[in-house]
């Protein structure tokens, strides 16, 4: 096939770079920028689609007067091949002089690892974006192993949900706790999707989850029984924060093989559409066969494709405080001894964090859900738990046991 022209390339590169510098630049993600700012290595932005990774480059653009910019999710660029790097390049540096680059969804270019190395050894600053896990990290460590910082990028999270509202977070007064509550139970609702949040559009968030389908998976990975694969995708979804097993989806949903389900579930994590969750155990051999429990990218995309049930709005908050934590940065698993506890925090090789998650705390269920909380905090010599609620919080007149502080969801998720 042959390479793509000067003057193909040229009319994509004119229209997207003008495009990129018009974008709006949204509000402010709880990135440090100057730490990715300063350094020479390579800045790797990976997250699902649509979740603001064009919009981060472009707020990292505002910091260099030139740059060069180029996005290969453009239709233009479908015959795109690692060779046609070189004329890229060339219609680059005939159009104006620059020294940083900007590249976004490059996992759809294969061998791109090669030609981003060759960059950073002629001395560029280089910032990718991409929507594959897996497949941006086996490169990344294949070829630019020690050449590169990573960003893992969420939708938005509860604060950064605020400040595009500009609701006051600071306040404390009635008035202002009102109006975050308020919020709170929109964000738990229809999530932080940018589009869903600045559009309360639905119809955004399903285009969302069939791009992710069909683009990144089913013709990435050539998956040929399409609805059995958009069933477990369906399945996972309503069964969010609940514990499987490859053998019982095999069986409940017939596929012909466990290992059929186990890659469709690799696959659909690869896209960022879901997270699972080991149960802690000391023995890693006992630790991957048992149970996983699965949780979903955003709540609102998650009732966007999935039926409804009376118990989604526990589910809905558990999924919530899930997600705050993978965006904090910590190492995740669940508990279960003769009772459960929803999140233990690996830091350093050991359990440092024992977090229960409860709608309501109330006697009709304070002892299952304190004594799974006990447990877990005897288990890993803790001295202190948290009990994170709806709206219950440090004042209730409910008694707990010494060392167990209960803190409501909003509250705990603007780090109060």
């Amino acid at each position: 096939m042959a390479l793509l022209r000067l003057d193909q390339l040229e009319d994509v590169v004119v229209d997207q770079w003008q495009g990129f510098k018009n974008k709006d630049k949204g509000i402010s993600r709880a990135v440090d920028m100057e730490k990715y700012l300063k350094t020479k290595q390579i800045t790797v932005i990976s997250g699902i689609r649509r979740s603001g990774k064009s919009t981060l480059l472009a707020q990292f653009s505002k910091n260099y007067e030139n740059y060069y910019y180029i996005n290969f999710e453009d239709e233009r660029l479908v015959d795109f091949k690692v060779r046609d790097f070189a004329n890229l390049m060339l219609v680059f540096k005939m159009m104006y002089s620059a020294r940083v680059i900007f590249m976004d969804e490059v996992q759809n270019i294969k061998g791109w690892e090669r030609f981003v190395r060759r960059l950073y050894e002629e001395g560029f600053k280089i910032f990718v974006t991409g929507s594959n896990a897996k497949l941006l990290s086996s490169e990344l460590a294949t070829h630019l192993t020690a050449r590169y910082f990573k960003i893992e990028l969420y939708p938005f999270s509860f604060v950064e949900f605020l400040n595009f509202n500009k609701v006051d977070v600071i306040g404390h007064g009635s008035d202002s706790k009102v109006e975050i509550i308020k919020y709170f139970d929109e964000y738990a609702r229809t999530g932080g999707f940018p589009e869903m949040v600045k559009y309360q559009d639905v119809e955004f968030l399903k285009r969302i989850y069939e791009d992710v389908l069909y683009k990144d998976l089913l013709v990435r990975f050539k998956i040929r029984d399409v609805e059995a694969f958009k069933q477990l995708a369906g399945y996972l979804f309503s069964n969010f924060t609940k514990a499987i097993s490859y053998n019982s989806l095999k069986n409940m949903l017939g596929f012909k093989s466990a290992m059929s389900v186990k890659n469709y579930v690799n696959y659909l994590q690869e896209s960022y559409l879901f997270f699972s969750i080991y149960k802690y155990d000391y023995s890693l051999k006992k630790q991957f066969i048992s149970d996983k429990k699965i949780y979903a990218i955003d709540n609102g995309l998650r009732n966007a494709v999935s039926f409804a049930v009376s118990d989604d709005r526990g589910r809905l908050l558990e999924n919530m405080i899930f997600l705050e934590l993978k965006r904090r940065g910590y190492e995740v698993y669940f508990f279960k001894g003769k009772g459960e506890c929803d999140f233990v925090l690996k830091e350093k090789n050991k359990i440092t964090t024992a977090i229960q998650v409860s709608e309501v705390l109330d006697e009709s269920n304070k002892e299952r859900e304190i004594n799974g909380l006990r447990e877990a905090m005897t288990q890993f010599h803790l001295k202190n738990g948290i009990m994170i609620t709806k709206s219950q919080d440090y004042e209730t007149e409910l008694e707990v046991p010494k060392g167990v502080k209960i803190v409501s969801a909003w509250r705990w998720m603007m780090g109060k």
